[in-house]
């Protein structure tokens, strides 16, 4: 991800990438040969001798709160991937640091920017399913699908594991569009290739609004060539199906202002898009950064991906690491 940002950053025409940190000699040594972008391994030392406006955090979760804490300590405003971070406590520092420095604050949940997710939240605000009382979230891929060497992924220290590396998505992904998730009952950390973390998740939850709905989220599904993530609602009026791709909305009475048949309709992600100037890995990425930029640049105070909102992610990630079935 950090390569990514490197390439959507560079792009921008209201960014002006400096400098980049990392602990890879090679990567250091391409900027080097390739760019005038000043390189380090370490950043306190990049923060000290340059004269950043923003840094981009993309390392395992592990490291997030020490190098965040020291962007917010020179206030700078900071886009940080997600996880946030791996404990509440720390997470909690970080947004009321960030509040009182005044900076733009933003956490790399891409899910958030994609047409179809956002078209989804509309729907729901607009009360096209009535009375919404059940809801799916999922997410499956085939991250680990055979025992192998372990790495940062298979270290919950490190942020490694399902639960936070892919089911925060799902978990964020619902509160973005359904609502705040107040407990969680029943959660299952299940093992299936890795030793040390858990590969798979399984959980009930319970919106701050009352309504209940399922959690499901597998890495070592190899029936997936990559991470597909998926939302249903389910309501009095409907019921709305929404992946990456595409948006599947049953309405019992149609709607004209949202252009739905009376029944099924299906609207592509082709239709629910705003381009963007620089595709990498799909928009949304590239939608996020430039969130990020124009929020610097306008001085918002509010940011659709924010620090507080990635906090309430790792609430609920505590709650399921807390409350699961033994």
């Amino acid at each position: 991800m950090g390569i990514s940002h490197c390439a959507i950053v560079n792009a921008h025409p209201l960014l002006d990438m400096v400098a980049v940190c990392d602990t890879s000699s090679f990567v250091l040594d391409v900027f080097k040969k390739y760019s005038a972008v000043r390189g380090y391994t370490d950043y306190k030392e990049m923060f000290q001798n340059e004269e950043l406006d923003c840094v981009f955090v993309a390392t395992p979760t592990k490291f997030h709160f020490d190098i965040v804490k020291s962007a917010l300590d020179k206030g700078l405003h900071v886009f940080c991937e997600k996880p946030f971070s791996l404990h509440v406590d720390e997470g909690k520092e970080l947004v009321d640091l960030a509040v009182k420095r005044g900076v733009v604050n933003q956490v790399g949940y891409h899910n958030r920017f994609i047409g179809t997710f956002n078209y989804f939240k509309k729907l729901i605000e607009a009360g096209i399913l009535g009375n919404v009382y059940h809801f799916v979230g999922e997410a499956y891929g085939p991250v680990v699908t055979r025992k192998k060497g372990g790495t940062w992924r298979s270290k919950g220290s490190e942020g490694g594991g399902c639960l936070f590396d892919y089911a925060s998505h799902v978990i964020n992904l619902i509160e973005f569009i359904l609502g705040d998730i107040k407990s969680v009952d029943g959660t299952q950390l299940k093992k299936i290739y890795s030793s040390g973390v858990e590969d798979a998740v399984y959980s009930s939850l319970i919106l701050e609004n009352g309504v209940s709905g399922n959690l499901s989220v597998n890495w070592s599904d190899e029936t997936y060539r990559k991470m597909s993530t998926q939302i249903t609602a389910i309501g009095t009026e409907g019921k709305i199906i929404s992946d990456a791709q595409e948006i599947r909305i049953y309405s019992k009475k149609g709607n004209e202002k949202f252009g739905l048949e009376k029944g099924w309709t299906i609207k592509y992600i082709t239709d629910l898009t705003d381009n963007v100037d620089f595709y990498l890995r799909g928009e949304e990425y590239s939608a996020q950064v430039d969130n990020f930029a124009k929020s610097m640049e306008s001085k918002a105070s509010q940011n659709k991906s924010s620090f507080e909102s990635a906090l309430n992610t790792d609430r609920v990630i505590e709650k399921l690491n807390n409350y699961q079935i033994q």
